[in-house]
């Protein structure tokens, strides 16, 4: 299938890597479904490109049926889903004896049940299309850890199993499974850092060395355009000048 056949959702499509990668597929001419807790954002997007083929709506990741409605809005609308990238995360990050109990819960609840809540909403969909692809936002901290992102890194480890496990489930129903793992990338995940020196830190060195939002719409878009007997499993994506 042509790539300006597609129809893709988007979670996490108000900013960073979810808006880039919608830009840039609208570019291409695809058919896009957008999700993401602020609708104003998706509405400012879609409002760009009056001509193209988008539609949104408020989508809360930890909200299974969030997720359901969204990919009801896609067959309502386009009558197929091709692919689902589940790119919606957070990043809080301190060490483990601060107790972080509550921002534990929430990246629990988004980083690994909103990827889950995606791959079971649109699932029985590509099973019965007998056709599919579903992409997850990893991170360079799903294969590596470092101090004070124990329970970050958890989470995107997390994912890597799941999508793997995906991957091999889902094999001869012609259901292909990517991640792809981005480093220190210009986006607002910073802004999910609750303590404000840390928070700070990261946004410096993301404005210093990060890579633009638009690079890794560019993998995104490559995974997507693959043939269908070709699966781009895993890509990482660094800074050059990261050491992690």
């Amino acid at each position: 299938m042509e790539l300006n056949d597609k129809v893709v959702i988007i979670t996490g499509a108000s900013s960073g890597i979810g808006a880039a990668t919608a830009e840039l597929l609208i570019e291409k001419g695809a058919r896009l479904v957008l999700g993401a807790r602020r609708v104003d954002k998706l509405a400012d997007l879609a409002n760009k490109y009056p001509d193209a083929n988008v539609v949104y709506q408020q989508t809360d990741v930890t909200k299974f049926e969030d997720l359901e409605d969204l990919v009801q809005l896609a067959k309502e609308r386009f009558g197929r889903v091709d692919v689902l990238f589940n790119n919606a995360g957070i990043m809080p990050t301190a060490p483990l004896v601060d107790r972080k109990l509550d921002e534990w819960q929430q990246m629990l609840d988004t980083n690994i049940m909103g990827v889950l809540h995606g791959i079971a909403a649109v699932l029985p969909t590509m099973v019965e299309q007998q056709s599919g692809h579903i992409i997850a936002t990893d991170s360079v901290a799903g294969h590596v850890v470092y101090p004070n992102s124990a329970v970050y890194c958890g989470t995107k480890f997390a994912v890597r199993a799941i999508m793997e496990g995906l991957r091999q489930e889902q094999k001869d129903n012609n259901i292909k499974s990517t991640i792809i793992s981005p480093g220190t990338t210009d986006t607002e995940l910073y802004q999910t850092i609750n303590d404000a020196e840390d928070s700070q830190m990261i946004y410096k060195m993301q404005k210093e060395i990060g890579i633009k939002p638009q690079d890794i719409a560019k993998a995104v878009v490559y995974a997507i355009d693959t043939p269908a007997e070709v699966t781009i499993s895993d890509m990482i994506i660094r800074a050059s000048k990261q050491s992690v």
